[in-house]
């Protein structure tokens, strides 16, 4: 670690009468490197940012940035360092170049500096084209460009990044990532916040935090090595591998395990021998596996879930598949004036499938998953959702589809058990099955203690419960979920996909939006969406296989997203 820039001693911060979001945590913050503030929605890391900024004071303990007691002289400090807050701190309705005047007049940079500060930083971000659109208008990446170029407006010894990755595909992470790290090779030291598990094995050191407690601290490579040896690739399963992973999951010693394309990786305990028994078939073998970071954390956290769903065994099983498709896009197009968002998306999804639609932001996966939904109506095309045009029969396509959105769009002002019986009522439950089916999902997520509480009040992951619960509520035979576990932590994200699995296990149809690629390898297959055209259709292995190469033999899902994007646009440059 190089120069020590920023210090904490035993900081403690609370808000209410909750537990404290930071709990007795110490650190320090070295120039030169990028140090991953890593955690879970509501592990500490924005208070942890905030403290280190002087917008905020420790209740107990000291921070120390640059040299300088936050609690003395807070100004001081924010006239040295960077900060880019969470959604990048924007002005939604002024232009890039608004946006930055603006940021130049509180930062106070001289009139003189600013011609070249604003050309440096428009070139390095590659802004310059798009100083006159309005902030609002950007795609995510952009935004998060411009984020960064507004906190680097007078260079900082100390740049703070608020979850710079979130709700921003891989390339746009990936461009960001490269240039913080020529920042840092001017001796720049970055702290770099983040729910994504695969930016921290990236970064130089981590700071890993979980219900405001500092659980590790060190190299990230420090925390995988302590489950290597214990990680394994479990290939050539024999029968549905997600009934598979169930069945691994509740062996004595497997401490997790996740569906990677065809194979499902596995955590064991240090003590158990490699072997599978027989549960996944005469041909199935395990093979050593590169442990993640990932893996170290679910470990140190005691495990995953054991693979059982209540909810799906409360689901009443769809009848078998008969070849006809749950969810179908014929042609769809949807143009918003001279723009067209999707362009001919074509695809069926049979019963008792996941589909994935991913893409860069910008590109029209969104479009097209509303059309789909029944939430936007095609230019040209048609979908349909269990037989019904969801143009001429929306009302029967609806009732057969759940729907989660990808910002928790239940009602807020309501309670735990007002959302539900709304929603209970919106699918048409009579009152019977509505007592039925509410208090099935009050047991199954455990809303007891809560269902009086509003529902905007809740944790990340009891939102994401009520959310999922809802959408089925009514049993139905597809679901739509968009961005459905973004911020949650690995624990949550493994609850959610168990009852994802064993949903599709009773025929229901999946259709999901997601930005991180490990999600991604549930799908049976994927449609990869660019400049609102599909690109690449196929399962997870399928397109992996696509961009498999001499020098990565190996690609993962990122790997491929990134790669099948970049293919396309130099296919149409050519």
């Amino acid at each position: 670690m190089g120069e020590t820039l920023a210090r904490f001693e035993n900081v403690t911060r609370g808000f209410g009468k909750g537990p404290p979001a930071l709990d007795g945590v110490s650190g320090e913050i070295g120039g030169g490197e990028i140090t991953g503030l890593v955690g879970p929605d509501g592990a500490g890391k924005t208070t942890l940012i905030r403290l280190m900024t002087g917008l905020m004071l420790p209740d107990t303990g000291r921070v120390e940035v640059l040299g300088v007691d936050t609690a003395r002289s807070p100004q001081r400090i924010q006239d040295l360092i960077g900060y880019m807050p969470q959604r990048f701190g924007l002005y939604e309705d002024l232009s890039v170049q608004e946006n930055l005047d603006l940021y130049a007049d509180l930062r106070g940079l001289p009139r003189d500096e600013r011609s070249s500060a604003f050309n440096e930083l428009l070139t390095f971000t590659d802004l310059k084209r798009f100083t006159g659109r309005l902030a609002g208008k950007l795609s995510g990446g952009m935004k998060q460009k411009l984020g960064l170029a507004c906190a680097l407006l007078k260079k900082p010894r100390l740049l703070l990044l608020d979850e710079p990755g979130v709700g921003v595909d891989p390339i746009s992470r990936r461009e960001l990532w490269t240039m913080v790290e020529d920042l840092t090779k001017e001796g720049i030291g970055v702290v770099w916040s983040t729910a994504y598990l695969d930016e921290a094995e990236a970064c130089d050191r981590v700071l890993l935090l979980n219900g405001g407690k500092l659980l590790f601290s060190g190299p990230p490579s420090e925390l995988t090595g302590r489950v290597a040896g214990r990680v394994y690739k479990l290939l050539d399963v024999d029968g549905r591998r997600r009934q598979v992973l169930t069945r691994v999951l509740q062996r004595p010693g497997t401490v997790d395990g996740v569906i990677q394309g065809e194979a499902i990786r596995l955590v064991l305990a240090s003590d158990v021998p490699p072997a599978v028994d027989g549960i996944a078939g005469a041909g199935a073998r395990l093979n050593p596996a590169e442990p993640r970071f990932e893996d170290a954390f679910v470990d140190l956290l005691g495990g995953g879930p054991d693979g059982r769903s209540r909810l799906a065994e409360a689901t009443t099983a769809l009848p078998a598949a008969d070849g006809r498709p749950i969810i179908e896009a014929r042609g769809l197009t949807k143009r918003f004036g001279d723009f067209t968002a999707a362009d001919n998306i074509s695809f069926s999804i049979p019963r008792g499938q996941i589909f994935g639609l991913l893409g860069p932001n910008g590109a029209g996966k969104s479009t097209t998953f509303k059309m789909l939904c029944g939430l936007l109506r095609p230019t040209s095309g048609d979908g349909r959702v269990a037989g019904f045009d969801l143009r001429r029969d929306t009302a029967e396509a609806r009732n057969r589809l759940g729907y989660m959105a990808q910002k928790f769009s239940l009602y807020g002002d309501l309670s735990v058990a007002q959302n539900l019986d709304f929603f209970a009522g919106v699918y048409g439950l009579g009152k019977a099955r509505r007592r039925e089916r509410i208090s099935l999902m009050t047991e199954i997520f455990d809303f007891g203690s809560h269902l009086k509480m509003s529902a905007k009040d809740l944790p990340l992951g009891l939102k994401q419960r009520l959310a999922l619960a809802c959408a089925a509520l009514h049993e139905p035979q597809a679901l739509f979920l968009d961005e459905p576990t973004s911020g949650v932590d690995p624990i949550t994200r493994r609850e959610f996909w168990t009852h994802i699995n064993g949903l599709v296990e009773k025929g229901v149809t999946v259709l999901v939006t997601t930005h991180f690629m490990e999600e991604a390898e549930y799908c049976d297959r994927i449609s990869l969406i660019y400049r609102g055209r599909s690109i690449a259709l196929g399962s997870p292995d399928e397109l992996k296989a696509r961009v498999a190469s001499a020098d990565s033999p190996d690609p993962t899902m990122e790997d491929a997203f990134v790669t099948l994007v970049r293919n396309s646009d130099l296919e149409d440059a050519a």
